[in-house]
């Protein structure tokens, strides 16, 4: 990211490995079901090497899922990048946050992630949103004193 002259970085972070734990879950409930179909059709040998392809890859695109997201907080701007082949960056200044919500599930309490939403002015872009990540309170303390620390607005 390219700071502008004074810019300062107040928080950067990626989406929790706990935010993805239900695709892991669920992965390695596939890679069981793939084992159990190598198993039946050619015994444990088939079996072990289909549940650990799958899971492998499964756990690879978990992790390729989580660090190709970045979330930043900077002095002056938000900014969500997404993508290593193609990419999405989406950022709006920090001046033009006019609220800060926070969603967590039961499930998102237990493993301490939630999704903190982002209320802009004058914007259409209504989702800007930073899923997943550890502890939302933080995220919503580091826009607090990215607030104070912005250039007053000019107009």
């Amino acid at each position: 990211m390219d700071l502008h002259p004074g810019e300062e970085i107040i928080y950067e972070g990626h989406p929790s490995w706990r935010s993805v734990l239900a695709y892991y879950i669920k992965g390695f409930i596939g890679a069981v079901i793939v084992g159990a179909i190598g198993f039946l059709l050619d015994g444990i040998g088939l079996a072990l090497g289909c549940f650990v392809l799958v899971f492998a890859l499964v756990l690879v695109a978990g992790f390729i899922r989580r660090f190709a997201t970045v979330y930043t907080i900077t002095s002056e701007r938000l900014r969500i990048k997404q993508g290593i082949v193609a990419r999405h960056i989406q950022q709006t200044e920090i001046a033009r946050v006019q609220n800060v919500n926070t969603n967590q599930s039961v499930i998102d309490r237990l493993v301490q992630v939630g999704a903190v939403d982002f209320d802009t002015a004058g914007s259409g872009d209504s989702d800007f949103k930073f899923t997943g990540v550890n502890e939302p309170e933080e995220v919503i303390a580091a826009v607090d004193r990215a607030k104070k620390q912005a250039p007053a607005p000019l107009g």
